[in-house]
């Protein structure tokens, strides 16, 4: 589960909706009616792209025990691919770090018996903002009377209306200035929550994942709690129903628009994690003879099934929000961070005993957003202790976590200014979409083809006695790979440049987004010339030859493990690369706690 299943412009919605990036409609419309026609293609790339992807990246990093820079030992001229995972992670873990600590920013608002959104009655609101509660109801505290229609339609469709939630948020809490290059002041409520997110995760990894584990226990399921509250709660309000039925009736004319099968397909790769160099790391803490095939589908479709079953707690809120309001569902859904800091927190406004819903809420934002974030701090932190891989840096890895923590940190300040929100949609809309799909489709590639799909067949029958299904095979060697391929050809010509409401990015802006999402891209290619120059051989043909096949250290990390075409033919010693020793400290015999919850023991690895 995902902080990035509340945030549909740049993820998902509570329910598995997301509008086309650059793109807003009055009040979210666009986003709303898109929600109706993204089931299906959600559901298709889900079973065709995502569990199949899944699956390749656990299966590889489990087999060879190594994170997202060491297991190209399978094929050294690539490994590429593993930096640019890296450059993706730290883009994406500093900016959603920031998301974070905006979760914080209102988690601490909410400490309040009236909630600093709820009215027009503040210093920073102008005299656009209509509020959906009156004055009367703050002192007798009784339900919100739907407005009369001519007054709703005059709220709701006109460029003046503002709401209470979005003038804070603009104008309080962002402070907002009026173009990206216009940083203004650091905004220190944000910085100082900034530093207390960057603080959670350090000490929540101080001693790697066998802390982090056990801190998943508490973050992966107490979201289900909240949800379940909240829906409890949220099928019980008038309107509801009428929420729910628009969540539920599908809109077909919008299925044959690429558009939406795009969305759907770049969704899969954030929910899932793929291409982030994640999975594999965490898969490479598992034992040898996990089924990670079992994990890939139970996962996947767990994931899926959380995203429906939050759409009916949005939804039914979100009737009841359009109940009060006279208005359409349409007309009441918003998206990309004005979702959850803006249409939710009003929302919340209209329930019961409003503040403690909204400090469960954003209690729940931030344990979503920390699992994740735990997941690409130990994903940097992984890749560069196994790249040193000396004895020093194996007994200082907590000074490296602190360094990577302070490294974010740091980096993270100008995303706190008042042009930060600017800066954070450019990361989003170009660090982290285009480049996953590259890297996705080099890596299914490079495995299928240049490592060859029998052998890796065969490795996966060795480490969990049976070989891949059928279906996963032919999606890893064909579907898969064409799926990312024209969702590649589609985001070319399909290409819009950002927008913020009503602000354009200015060209500057605009390629400085695609350097970043070219700066994780142009590693592939660069390593691979470094590699061709530095490997031996006569010709060219030769030195790619020696470029691509597996190094003799490749496969499974424990000796007990490296049985068939990995068995040792002579006794193993220091110079063949074989010595048996603990590379990392924290896969040696620790408690694991996987994704799907289970409790596993790690082998040591050589």
């Amino acid at each position: 589960m995902d902080l990035w299943l509340l945030l549909p412009q740049n993820r998902m919605v509570l329910c598995p909706a997301r509008p086309p990036r650059g793109t807003r409609t009055s009040h979210g419309a666009t986003g709303a009616t898109r929600s109706r026609a993204f089931m299906f293609p959600y559901f298709i790339m889900l079973i065709f792209c995502g569990i199949p992807l899944f699956f390749m990246e656990l299966s590889f990093g489990q087999f060879a025990s190594q994170g997202c820079l060491g297991v190209w030992k399978i094929s050294p001229m690539f490994k590429g691919v593993g930096y640019g995972m890296m450059v993706v992670s730290t883009y994406i873990g500093i900016y959603y770090n920031v998301v974070i600590s905006i979760a914080f920013y209102y988690f601490f608002s909410s400490m309040t018996s009236v909630l600093p959104w709820a009215y027009c009655n503040n210093p920073w609101n102008t005299p656009d903002c209509v509020g959906v509660l009156d004055s009367s109801n703050l002192t007798n505290g009784s339900q919100p009377e739907a407005l009369p229609g001519n007054l709703s339609h005059l709220l709701n469709h006109t460029l003046k209306r503002t709401s209470p939630s979005e003038e804070y948020w603009r104008f309080y809490v962002l402070k907002l200035s009026d173009d990206i290059g216009n940083f203004g002041e650091v905004r220190l409520p944000l910085l100082g929550c900034l530093g207390v997110s960057w603080v959670v995760v350090f000490l929540c990894l101080i001693r790697g994942v066998k802390s982090s584990g056990k801190v998943v226990y508490f973050t992966a399921t107490f979201p289900y709690v909240v949800l379940t509250i909240l829906f409890v709660r949220g099928v019980t309000l008038e309107g509801a129903f009428t929420g729910i039925m628009y969540y539920l009736t599908p809109q077909w004319d919008k299925i044959l628009q690429a558009k939406v099968w795009g969305d759907a397909a770049s969704q899969i790769f954030y929910s899932l994690g793929c291409a982030w160099g994640g999975l594999i790391t965490m898969a490479s803490y598992n034992k040898f003879h996990n089924n990670c095939y079992r994990d890939s589908v139970i996962i996947s479709i767990t994931n899926c099934a959380t995203s429906v079953y939050a759409g009916f707690v949005i939804f039914s809120i979100l009737g009841f929000m359009a109940k009060h309001l006279g208005v359409d569902v349409s007309h009441v859904a918003d998206h990309g961070p004005g979702l959850a800091f803006v249409a939710y927190p009003e929302a919340l406004t209209l329930l019961p005993i409003s503040p403690l819903w909204s400090l469960l809420f954003f209690f729940m934002l931030i344990l979503l957003g920390l699992g994740t974030q735990f997941c690409l701090l130990e994903t940097l932190v992984t890749a560069i202790v196994d790249e040193v891989g000396n004895e020093w840096i194996l007994q200082k890895k907590t000074y490296v976590t602190l360094a990577v923590a302070v490294a974010g940190f740091l980096l993270g300040i100008p995303l706190t200014t008042q042009a930060g929100m600017y800066w954070l949609l450019l990361m989003d809309n170009y660090a982290a979409s285009f480049s996953l799909v590259v890297i996705s489709c080099i890596m299914c590639v490079s495995i299928m083809y240049i490592y060859g799909h029998r052998s890796y067949f065969q490795d996966i029958q060795m480490m969990l006695g049976f070989p891949p299904p059928l279906f996963f095979q032919i999606c890893w060697r064909f579907v898969s790979p064409a799926i990312i391929f024209f969702i590649l050809i589609f985001t070319v010509i399909q290409y819009r440049p950002i927008t913020y409401n009503q602000y354009r990015y200015p060209g500057w802006a605009v390629a400085i987004g695609f350097l970043m999402a070219l700066s994780s891209v142009i590693c592939i290619p660069l390593y691979a010339l470094f590699k061709l120059c530095c490997t031996d051989g006569d010709t060219f043909l030769q030195r790619l030859k020696n470029a691509t096949k597996p190094r003799r250290d490749w496969g499974p990390a424990l000796l007990e493990h490296r049985t068939g075409c990995y068995a040792p033919t002579i006794a193993p010693s220091p110079e063949d690369g074989f010595e048996v020793q603990p590379l990392h400290p924290d896969k040696a015999q620790i408690p694991m706690v996987g994704s799907n919850g289970s409790s596993r023991l790690q082998d040591s690895r050589i």
